[in-house]
């Protein structure tokens, strides 16, 4: 199984096609008096690999380009960058054109088999992620402090996002340890916590990023999907402000995965994974 690590030496084509995050639409207070109010963005993106109609996600647009990569990436689609020869939005027809070199890997079969996951708006993992499960090697040497997990917290609360403008969003955050604090490399927003983590996931291909020293957070629940994507990254922390599945549990524990929730100001519940954790 290839990981994030694997950062080809060809760059695929992308558009650049971020659309407003905010809307200002007129609401009417508890005294009756009109507030303009900031709402988030919500847009159809239908993705097309090799002119195939895949799926459709319903996203914020952030980052329309890094979520088509990362989509495809966390379904084992495909396995290197350098598979994808481009990524096209156009939203006037709400669509994102992917053109690879040689094809998905294994399309038939692994289109074939949906799963649909308690992701907001209706997460779909295709093709049987939890078979390759079990091929996923976290780092076993990386640890984590409480000191490092409060600074996480802290520049979160500090970060300037979209949900504090307007709500109705999920948050996601890679983040790297440097001593006992704690830099937030990338910070997505979307409609759906599936579609911020697969962002993520793109965007780190693109830049070349390794997993195994990095912190995953997020504001979703930590389900199933959550945890197999993060193992994906080759990322052995998963950080939440807020609670887990029993599937999640089982499937961070199956692969290693140091795994927080309820994570807010100085209280935090430790899951799985205690061993690469200190106090």
């Amino acid at each position: 199984m290839s990981d994030f690590r694997d950062n080809a030496s060809r760059r695929p084509i992308l558009s650049h096609a971020s659309r407003p995050l905010t809307v200002t639409i007129a609401a009417w207070n508890e005294c009756g008096e009109r507030v303009p109010t900031a709402i988030a963005g919500e847009f159809p993106l239908t993705l097309y690999v090799d002119r195939r109609e895949i799926v459709t996600l319903m996203t914020l647009g952030a980052a329309p380009e890094a979520l088509a990569i990362g989509w495809l990436r966390n379904q084992r689609l495909v396995t290197r960058l350098d598979d994808i020869a481009s990524v096209q939005v156009d939203w006037d027809s709400d669509a994102v054109a992917v053109t690879t070199r040689h094809g998905l890997r294994d399309a038939d079969e692994r289109l074939g088999s949906r799963t649909v996951t308690s992701g907001c708006g209706q997460g779909t993992v295709f093709g049987g992620l939890m078979d390759e499960i079990d091929a996923v090697r976290l780092p076993a040497d990386r640890r984590l402090t409480q000191a490092t997990l409060y600074a996480l917290m802290e520049a979160v609360r500090h970060h300037e996002s979209i949900y504090k403008q307007s709500g109705a969003v999920h948050g996601c955050a890679l983040a790297a340890a440097d001593g006992d604090a704690c830099r937030i490399l990338m910070f997505v927003e979307d409609v759906g916590r599936h579609n911020a983590v697969d962002a993520i996931a793109g965007q780190m291909w693109l830049d070349g990023l390794e997993g195994g020293d990095k912190i995953f957070y997020t504001t979703g629940r930590l389900t199933s999907e959550m945890v197999i994507k993060t193992a994906q990254m080759g990322i052995p922390f998963l950080v939440s402000r807020s609670g887990l599945t029993q599937m999640g549990w089982e499937i961070a524990r199956r692969v290693g995965l140091t795994m927080i929730g309820r994570a807010q100001g100085r209280h935090y519940l430790l899951f799985t994974g205690e061993e690469r954790f200190s106090r």
